[in-house]
């Protein structure tokens, strides 16, 4: 039970907690949108602890940069709606709304994307360091390696007390993580690594660097320089889930912001995380070639109690409106007309998630549950339709992911309340018991 207690003028809302005979009395911290929340680190004080499996509903930190309302399809960026971001606003913009809290004038814009495009360039020691990698390795494990490697190569950034270090280390790192994208693409299909151009815009000048071919003239196809751009800027934060708690677990232990950021990166391999969109292309591909319909393939799934991926998500209960916009720019490539020059098979699946997602929309089973399509049913097939394989699909997400990261871990060390990550646990094992020499087992 929660209730008002007075401080002369001020009126602090408590919680009181009652177990057998003992009673607490906890501070309530209020939120200025969505739950409030009751401080519980005192507990341990009194030998208690809170046992929340999967932090359902514990709340590590209080910040000020992405609200989610799951009920109700709400995901804001610093109050602004992502609505209004993708269709106004381009990625870089984001990610200085996400650092600084507000969006930049004319001339903070132009001095950050200059200071960005100045820094995409990596250096040959560095192009032979990424090289060193097999090229059948996982983009996951190359993109995390590559970002840790990073700090070996700018010292001079990693000084978390220094603010200019750090201003610098979060430029070097959203500049030259697409440029590292871009090389492990091209080293997977055996091509050689091309230079940033300065001239182009961040993701016209990426794509350019995934797909151009050497010494011919490349322009970006607009759809996906637009698609790819959303599909960034959806993906830019989406408060305290896996990967970014590990960023902030991380910096919380003093780990420089490249540690910090390479180990977000593998927390977002998983399949159960960033690699979801993977998965779902992965599923699309079984329902395509299983012989069966789409709803056979459902029916069987719900008799069995199958999880069909890429519908329902921890967090939204009703559409993600992540989902929703992807959704669009999904149509869009669809209905162009070059779409149908894509071989059969390939066409099929976008025929097999259409259906899937009338059937989840419409099907009680799927409604009833809460099990909407979420974003990660749409993105692998837009990044399937504008040329990157499925193993590619979750470092595009962490490319989208980076200013999130940043501006959590910075947020973190501003905060006075920040202390270093660790969870407690309620201890189930054997207690005390005396050890047994081994010729007497």
């Amino acid at each position: 039970m929660a209730g008002p207690q007075s401080e002369g003028s001020i009126r602090m809302a408590t919680a009181q907690l009652n177990v057998d005979d003992s009673k607490y009395t906890l501070p309530v911290v209020k939120a200025s949108a969505g739950p409030d929340g009751i401080v519980v680190s005192k507990l341990r004080n009194d030998g208690w602890v809170t046992l929340d499996p999967g932090f359902l509903t514990t709340a590590q930190c209080e910040s000020k940069i992405t609200y989610i309302d799951g009920q109700h399809s709400i995901l804001r960026y610093r109050g602004y709606p992502i609505e209004q971001l993708c269709d106004q606003s381009d990625f870089l913009e984001v990610a200085w709304l996400l650092r600084h809290g507000e969006l930049p004038s004319r001339e903070q814009y132009d001095q950050f994307v200059s200071a960005i495009n100045h820094r995409t360039m990596v250096g040959e020691d560095f192009r032979t360091f990424m090289g060193s990698f097999p090229r059948t390795a996982h983009p996951m494990s190359v993109l995390a390696s590559a970002i840790n490697a990073l700090a070996t190569f700018y010292p001079d950034t990693t000084d978390i007390n220094d603010s200019d270090q750090l201003d610098e280390a979060a430029i070097i790192i959203m500049a030259k993580v697409r440029t590292i994208v871009s090389y492990i693409f091209r080293r997977r299909r055996d091509e050689p690594m091309l230079y940033p151009d300065y001239a182009r815009g961040y993701v016209d000048d990426f794509l350019r660097m995934c797909f151009a071919v050497p010494y011919e003239p490349f322009e970006s196809d607009p759809l996906y320089v637009h698609a790819l751009g959303r599909l960034l800027i959806i993906h830019a934060d989406h408060e305290q889930n896996c990967s970014t708690s590990v960023v902030r677990i991380a910096g919380s232990a003093h780990a420089n912001l490249y540690s910090a950021v390479a180990a977000g990166v593998n927390a977002l391999s998983g399949p159960l995380h960033g690699g979801a969109n993977e998965a779902v292309l992965r599923q699309l591909k079984a329902i395509r070639d299983s012989g069966k319909t789409v709803r056979e393939f459902v029916e069987e799934a719900k008799t069995e109690g199958h999880r069909i991926s890429g519908l329902g998500h921890r967090v939204y209960k009703s559409y993600d409106p992540r989902a929703a916009i992807a959704k669009t720019y999904l149509e869009k490539i669809m209905e162009r007309e070059d779409t149908s020059k894509l071989p059969a098979d390939e066409r099929a699946l976008f025929d097999v998630a259409t259906e899937l997602e009338d059937i989840a929309l419409t099907d009680d089973y799927f409604v009833s549950r809460h099990l909407y399509p979420n974003v990660d049913f749409y993105t692998g097939l837009i990044y399937r339709a504008i040329g990157f394989d499925p193993a590619m699909f979750t470092t595009l997400f962490a490319l989208g992911r980076i200013p999130g990261w940043i501006a959590q871990y910075r947020e973190m060390l501003a905060d006075p309340n920040t202390k270093i990550g660790r969870p407690r646990q309620v201890y189930t094992g054997e207690t005390l018991r005396d050890y047994v020499p081994l010729d007497e087992r």
